[in-house]
This record gives structure tokens, C-alpha cells and sequence, in this order.
């Protein structure tokens, strides 16, 4: 199932950015000791001291935004030292550009520039859209999907699958003579689940390859067998076990599919937003091509 309307790559791969920065903060401070002892630790309570320069807790989370790969490959409990020994060597080094003049170049301006515009970015995307994102929120588009939700007809069947057709032959002349399926499942099919007696468990159409579904859904009574069936995986022989229609499935299993794609929709409807009446010039002719054919690309897609 998917839940999804078709949504922009750019704008799916920007907010997974933003979620993966704003996630590490309270995360590190649940690795800093355990949930009973847990309590509010201030932003600027300094941690460490170089050369009579502040660590504080607050720069050890702005270091886990940049580095929400490596903490993810290392224990919770080793994750803030690691951090505050990249923050020490940072300060050390910035010591060092700073006083070899590097911080007072036009680049280095133009590098802070946009460092201050990416830290305004993600403030603005946690307080601003994330925010918004609320239970109530994500409930109300559950209880939408619910309403437009339309059942389909679903089939629970198991299969023997044998390489040829007089195999297949033979093995329904043996269910057809009272021999247990699923004993024969075990005993001659080749798939991986003949080990649960050939049961794929339940599926929809459009689930499986289409000469199997065709004859698992002409089926019309529990414990009926097919013919043999051919498909590019060797021949089937199928039992109908039980049908049923879908059902929606409980908030818990798509909440946090729900709760993304809000997400993704109000972080759209900001941006269009924030960019009406802004003006855009891009002097290269063949880059503003390049973007404009992009940006149709992206709108005729949803």
C-alpha cells in the first residue's frame, strides 16, 4: 500500500535533511543517561573549555546535525564524547585559521553567508513547519484516509512450484487422489516457503506475477486446486485457503508514513508560499533552462 501522492525528489530529500538534523538533539541527550534520571539540560551549559573558549551543549548539537551518519555507526553511550572531541579539534583549527587570516577573505565571508543562511533554514523548518506537524494533524488525515478507503478483494492460497509441467501434472493427480497439500508442498516444491507448506499468506491483485494471480483469483471455493500454471518462475499448482476484503490499516502501522507525508505537503504549500512575488533572475541563459525545465518537471508530477 502507499499511502503517497507523487511528491518532488528535491522536496522529499530536503526534509529528510532537516528531520535528520532536528532528531539527534534529544536523542543525545536520552544517550547521556538513562530515562529515569534524564532532566533539562540549559543550551548553554558549557561542557568544555579550549584555550579559555566555551563548548556548550548547545554546539554539541549543532555538531550532531552535521554528523547524523557517524553517530548513527556508533554506541548511544560513546556518541557525546565523540562529539565534543570533534568540537575541541574544531576550535583548535579555527584558532589557527583565525589567526593566519583566513577568516578575513571575501570567500570565507560568502562561506559564512551561507552557513547563516542554512542554520535560519532549519530553525525556520523546526519552528515554523515541523510544528505543525501535530497528532491532531496526523490523526485527521487518518481518519480522511479511512473514509475514502475502498476495499478490494484479497485471497490467502498456497502453491507448489515444480520446474516442469509433467511434474505439475503429477503432483495434481497426487492432491487430486486425497494427498495433504502442504505435506507435498514440503516434500517436492522448489520455492522457499515450501517449508511452511507452500502458504504465501494473503495478497491483492497486482501483487503477484500474472498467469499465478489470473488462476489464484478464478478460484471460487476454499480448499479448490488449479490446473497447472506456468509462470517465468516454473509451474504452479494452487490452493484457494481463505478470501477476504482489505481493511485500512491501524493508525500505529502508517502513522509515521501519515505523519511524513504532512510533512512533505506543508513544507510545499510554505515554500510556494514564502517564493510568491519574489523575484528570481538567473543571468545564465542555459542554467535558468535547466532550473525552469526542472520546476515543470517537478509540478506536472504531482
Amino acid at each position: 500500500m502507499n499511502l503517497f501522492p507523487s511528491r518532488l525528489v528535491r522536496t522529499a530529500s530536503v526534509v529528510a535533511l532537516m528531520l535528520a538534523g532536528a532528531a539527534l538533539t534529544p536523542a543525545l541527550a536520552q544517550d547521556a543517561a538513562p530515562a529515569a534520571e534524564a532532566t533539562a539540560i540549559a543550551p548553554e551549559t558549557v561542557v568544555a573549555t579550549v584555550g579559555g573558549e566555551p563548548i556548550t551543549e548547545a554546539d554539541l548539537s549543532f555538531a550532531a546535525e552535521d554528523l547524523t551518519q557517524e553517530l548513527s555507526q556508533m554506541p548511544p553511550d560513546q556518541r557525546k564524547a565523540f562529539l565534543l572531541r570533534v568540537l575541541i579539534d574544531m576550535k583548535v583549527m579555527a584558532k589557527a585559521g583565525k589567526d593566519a587570516g583566513m577568516a578575513d577573505t571575501p570567500l570565507f565571508q560568502q562561506r559564512l553567508n551561507y552557513l547563516e543562511d542554512r542554520a535560519l533554514r532549519r530553525a525556520y523548518f523546526a519552528e515554523t513547519i515541523a510544528n505543525a506537524v501535530t497528532e491532531e494533524a496526523v490523526r485527521a488525515d487518518y481518519d480522511r484516509f479511512v473514509a475514502d478507503f475502498v476495499p478490494a478483494d484479497e485471497i490467502r492460497a498456497s502453491h507448489i512450484l515444480v520446474p516442469t509441467e509433467d511434474e505439475a501434472k503429477a503432483v495434481k493427480a497426487e492432491l487430486d487422489g486425497g494427498a495433504d497439500f502442504a505435506a507435498v508442498a514440503k516434500e517436492k516444491s522448489i520455492d522457499p516457503g515450501a517449508a511452511n507448506g507452500g502458504d504465501l499468506g494473503f495478497f491483492g491483485k497486482g501483487m503477484m506475477v500474472a498467469p499465478f494471480e489470473t488462476a489464484a483469483f478464478a478460484l471460487t471455493e476454499i480448499g479448490q486446486v488449479s490446473e497447472p500454471v506456468q509462470s517465468q518462475f516454473g509451474w504452479h499448482v494452487i490452493k484457494l485457503e481463505e478470501k477476504r476484503q482489505s481493511a485500512p490499516p491501524a493508525f500505529e502501522q502508517v502513522a509515521g508514513q501519515l505523519q511524513q507525508q504532512l510533512l512533505i505537503i506543508i513544507f510545499d504549500d510554505t515554500v510556494a508560499r514564502l517564493m510568491d512575488g519574489v523575484a528570481i533572475d538567473i543571468p545564465d541563459a542555459t542554467l535558468k533552462a535547466a532550473v525552469d525545465a526542472q520546476t515543470e518537471g517537478e509540478a506536472a508530477a504531482q
